[in-house]
């Protein structure tokens, strides 16, 4: 019996899905980091404002909060390589419309296009792995290599893009994905194994429609009310929309006979407790990193490189304390671990109040060190937690979900703290200003400039002998701004631990497959723009579905009885 060529072509299929799948989700997360990083060369080539800021990373997460489930059922339905495929083609497209921005709205429907494409290679990378390594054991070491190459694009990005920004323009940083990305999806039209859900799924258009209304909508009125005022009429009926669609989502997945979220998940109070955690976690995380880089660029004024190699201090002690918390959650409660990392992450955001124009670089860097160790510890027992805590064939939606809402957080986070920054910088800049020795009509036009354009328009001003001190001003305004956001950030840590204490009590111990899964994508929350993280579905157990698929339906839930 010739055994020995089948052997083979399994191993190349697998070498080849497992290079796709890394190529894909390195793609999708290129575009998050090297615009992290980015957004002071882009507010002063734009005149853009904090609140258009916002947008520029929120256009980015919110495709990918609201659609990251239905690009999973899509690809169950219509086949994993082809929804692999669009999701590269939209990444390139995204790219390419942003290279060729001229304007701050073009640039947002760039980044909305390049969402959507990591909407949909998020979940078919996984989705692939799985139906190509049934076995989970091994499979583990696939999806191990899948997230080293998602944090890879984290931690490359802001270097990248520093590089670009020494010798050329913003715009520039967009260049590398739209090759690559095309290239990618030619290449696999060949090489890829088209799959799908070996169980019947189908479409939930209105879900889909409901929580993308909700979403966009909440985070619509979020940052438009702290742009301008929540009292205005737009924002009002944004902020009645995004309650309405909520409600409206809530009503459609509980009637529908294939819900793209079977809202018994929640029934799991460990399930919930995650869920909470992930979403106010990366409410902070995400609002933190925004400011961070408008902090090395307004007030320390450094440019993207020197910003790039500072944020790595939280990407790299992450990936370092990923393995041994690993280890540790086979003798250590999940809880325990997941409690402890919040606390550490609220302790370094808090540290972090006492950053001023001057703060140096060893000072930053052991903080936002000790904020990494702390997600390191959160991560992987909070993945391995939401998906053990459920019945193994809604273990793909419950990491799916859990992913989601962690995007919703990621959204929310720039936008609300974002918020707060605009407001309480706006605040004190004009005492500042009189501070620093300018008065008058002077004050007056600077004041009015910064209110209509942001902190960051002051900085094109032609202000001649003064410009120091205005400067100066900019930049001590932006500190009450930031302390005040730091505060906020460290409070949702703390919150977000208390409601581990709270739900995670005695919580189911994740099975081994689940550890191992998760334990290879662990910390991928050090995400400067929302990241993101999609690691979460990785710790889909491999009996989910008879072929090792990330997705099962509310569907089955109720064919079997199961039940949280």
């Amino acid at each position: 019996m010739n055994v020995a060529p089948s052997a083979s072509g399994v191993a190349d299929r697998r070498a080849a899905t497992l290079a796709m799948a890394c190529l894909g989700v390195f793609v999708a997360y290129l575009p998050v980091t090297t615009v992290a990083v980015s957004l002071p060369a882009i507010q002063a080539a734009l005149g853009a404002s904090t609140a258009q800021l916002s947008w520029v990373q929120d256009a980015f997460v919110l495709p990918m909060a609201a659609f990251i489930l239905t690009a999973g059922v899509f690809g169950d339905v219509h086949g994993r390589k082809k929804v692999f495929q669009a999701g590269l083609l939209f990444t390139a497209a995204g790219s390419a419309v942003a290279l060729a921005a001229q304007s701050i709205q073009v640039l947002w429907i760039g980044q909305a296009l390049a969402g959507l494409g990591a909407a949909a290679l998020l979940p078919t990378t996984l989705a692939l792995i799985s139906h190509a390594v049934p076995d989970h054991r091994e499979r583990g070491k696939f999806i191990g290599l899948w997230a080293t190459s998602l944090l890879l694009a984290l931690a490359v990005g802001p270097l990248i893009a520093g590089v670009i920004l020494r010798h050329a323009d913003w715009r520039w940083i967009y260049l590398l994905a739209i090759p690559v990305s095309l290239i990618a999806a030619a290449v696999a039209a060949r090489l890829l194994t088209d799959s799908r859900a070996p169980h019947g799924r189908r479409l939930d258009w209105p879900g889909q429609i409901t929580a993308a209304l909700a979403i966009t909508a909440l985070v619509y009125g979020v940052i438009e009310g702290g742009a301008g005022s929540f009292t205005e009429v737009r924002v009002l009926v944004a902020l009645v929309v995004a309650v309405a669609g909520a409600v409206g989502f809530v009503l459609a997945e509980r009637r529908g006979d294939s819900p793209m979220l079977d809202l018994t998940l929640f029934r799991s109070r460990a399930f919930t407790a995650t869920t909470l955690v992930a979403m106010i976690t990366f409410m902070a995380l995400i609002g933190f990193f925004f400011l961070l880089s408008l902090y090395f660029g307004l007030v320390q004024r450094l440019d993207t490189l020197e910003a790039g190699w500072r944020l790595l201090m939280v990407t790299g002690a992450a990936i370092v304390a990923g393995a041994p918390v690993g280890r540790l959650m086979h003798r250590v409660p999940a809880r325990a671990l997941i409690t402890a990392g919040l606390l550490v992450v609220s302790g370094s955001l808090a540290s972090l109040t006492t950053l001023d124009a001057d703060t140096s670089f060893v000072s930053i860097a052991w903080r936002l060190a000790l904020l990494g160790l702390g997600m390191g510890c959160v991560l992987t027992p909070m993945t391995a937690t939401a998906v053990g805590s459920v019945p193994h064939h809604l273990a793909g939606m419950a990491a799916a979900g859990n992913n989601a809402f962690r995007q919703v957080g990621g959204a929310l986070g720039p936008a609300v703290l974002g918020t707060l920054l605009t407001t309480r910088a706006l605040g004190t800049f004009p005492s500042h200003l009189t501070d620093a020795g300018i008065t008058g009509a002077t004050r007056q036009g600077i004041v009015d400039t910064a209110e209509s354009g942001g902190l960051g328009a002051v900085a094109q001003m032609n202000l001649g002998p003064v410009t120091g001190q205005a400067l100066g001003a900019v930049g001590d305004a932006f500190l009450d701004g930031l302390r005040l956001c730091l505060t906020v950030a460290a409070l949702l840590a703390l919150l977000a631990a208390l409601v581990s204490v709270v739900l995670l009590r005695g919580p189911r111990t994740p099975s081994p497959s689940t550890v191992a899964a998760s334990g290879a994508a662990t910390t991928t929350a050090a995400v400067p723009a929302g990241a993101p993280a999609d690691a979460a579905a990785s710790g889909v157990p491999a009996d989910a579905t008879a072929s090792g698929d990330s997705g099962a339906s509310g569907e089955q839930a109720r064919a079997t009885g199961a039940r949280p």
